[in-house]
């Protein structure tokens, strides 16, 4: 859990206390209310960071997913296009040797030519090219989605921090209009938070 909640969970504890010192007038019991909305916020930050370090983590995780797919894509791409080379300058060959070797050059040829459609695709094990770039979009794609999950908690997390400050301030100089504006911060904070968690490209951000 980060400093800002701990702050934030010491504000609600001293509020409360001090609003317990004094009489049960309209201000106290003003203040009592504010110091609980304080907590709520206070419990929607602690959950939006959580599950934004979270989404950071994953976008992070499937962001080396994808550089190592890609990477192994690209190696088995060079043995592909060496071997298809090589098949290329055996089959020039072939025309100029002599008939007793050109049973042993087709076979190398029709050899080489299954050893290329493999490393095309291995549905089996799903490490041909082809397989490796459509797993890598894959990772990649989930990647973005982390990543705009994390930006909408960013947002979500920024709304219940500037809140819970205008809602400590309301303890202090009696203004009930900073608790309202608190309440529509909280709201956005909310609605954030739900972006992220079930549709995160339907805002974009960044």
């Amino acid at each position: 859990m980060s400093h800002s909640v701990h702050a934030v969970q010491h504000e609600v504890e001293h509020e409360i206390k001090h609003a317990g010192t004094h009489g049960g007038g309209l201000l106290d019991n003003i203040n009592k209310t504010v110091a609980l909305f304080i907590g709520v916020l206070a419990f929607f930050l602690a959950l939006s960071e959580t599950l934004g370090k979270s989404a950071q983590t994953a976008a992070l995780s499937y962001n080396i997913e994808a550089s190592n797919l890609w990477s192994f894509f690209q190696a088995k791409n060079i043995r592909r296009t060496v071997v298809l080379t090589a098949a290329e300058a055996m089959a020039i060959d072939a025309v100029v040797a002599p008939e007793a070797g050109k049973l042993a050059i087709t076979k190398q040829l029709e050899t080489w030519k299954n050893v290329a459609a493999r490393y095309r695709s291995e549905p089996d094990v799903q490490e041909g090219t082809i397989e490796l770039a459509e797993r890598a979009k894959a990772a990649e794609k989930k990647r973005d989605t982390a990543l705009a999950r994390h930006h909408h908690y960013e947002v979500a997390s920024a709304a219940f921090q500037i809140g819970i400050v205008l809602a400590s301030a309301t303890v202090i100089t009696g203004m009930i209009a900073l608790t309202w504006v608190a309440a529509g911060l909280g709201g956005l904070g909310l609605i954030f938070t739900a972006i992220g968690l079930f549709a995160p490209h339907a805002v974009h951000l960044f």
